[in-house]
C-alpha cells in the first residue's frame, strides 16, 4: 500500500487542494486523486536522503551570522538604491571556488546566498567545484569572497562534513 500511496498526507492535501480550486464532482476527485498519486511518487524520486547533522552546537552560530548579514545587506542595498540609484553601481557575476561536496551543505548555501538581499546563486560546477554567484554591487566582489569561503563554508563544514 505504502508504494502505492508514497505520501499518503500530501496525497490526500493535494486532493482536498484541488477540490478546493476546482469544484467538486466525481471527476475532478478522480483527476485530483490522480495527480495527487504521480506528485507522491514524483517527490518520492525527487527526495534526498536524510541528512546527518554532525555538529548541532554549529547551527545558532551560523544562524546569528545569517541574520547580522541579512541585516547588513538589506541596509546596504536600501542605501545603494535611494542615494546612488543606478549611478555609479555595476552588478557583477564572481566565481567563488568552494570545498564543500555535501548536497544538503550545498543547498543549505544556495538558500543563505539567495535569501541574503543582494545575491543570487546561479551556478555551481560540480566537477570543478566553482561557485557562479551575482552580486547586486560589483565593488562588495572581496567581500563575498570573505563571507562565502571563511564564513558559511567552515560552518556548513562543521555541521554536515
Amino acid at each position: 500500500m505504502i508504494r502505492l500511496f508514497p505520501h499518503p498526507v500530501l496525497s490526500l492535501c493535494l486532493i482536498f487542494l484541488w477540490l478546493m480550486l476546482t469544484r467538486f464532482s466525481l471527476g475532478y476527485l478522480i483527476l485530483g486523486t490522480a495527480l495527487s498519486l504521480v506528485a507522491g511518487w514524483a517527490y518520492s524520486a525527487l527526495h534526498s536522503a536524510k541528512p546527518r547533522i554532525r555538529r548541532w552546537q554549529t547551527i545558532p552560530r551560523l544562524a546569528a551570522t545569517l541574520v547580522l548579514d541579512i541585516i547588513r545587506s538589506n541596509a546596504a542595498i536600501t542605501r545603494l538604491l535611494l542615494t546612488e540609484g543606478r549611478n555609479g553601481r555595476t552588478s557583477a557575476f564572481i566565481q567563488i571556488p568552494l570545498q564543500i561536496t555535501s548536497p544538503n551543505a550545498l543547498a543549505v548555501l544556495a538558500i543563505i546566498l539567495t535569501a541574503t538581499p543582494g545575491t543570487a546563486w546561479v551556478e555551481y560546477g560540480t566537477d570543478t567545484g566553482i561557485l557562479t554567484l551575482h552580486i547586486f554591487d560589483a565593488s562588495e566582489a572581496d567581500h563575498y569572497h570573505r563571507i562565502v569561503g571563511q564564513t558559511y563554508e567552515p560552518m556548513l563544514m562543521e555541521i554536515f562534513e
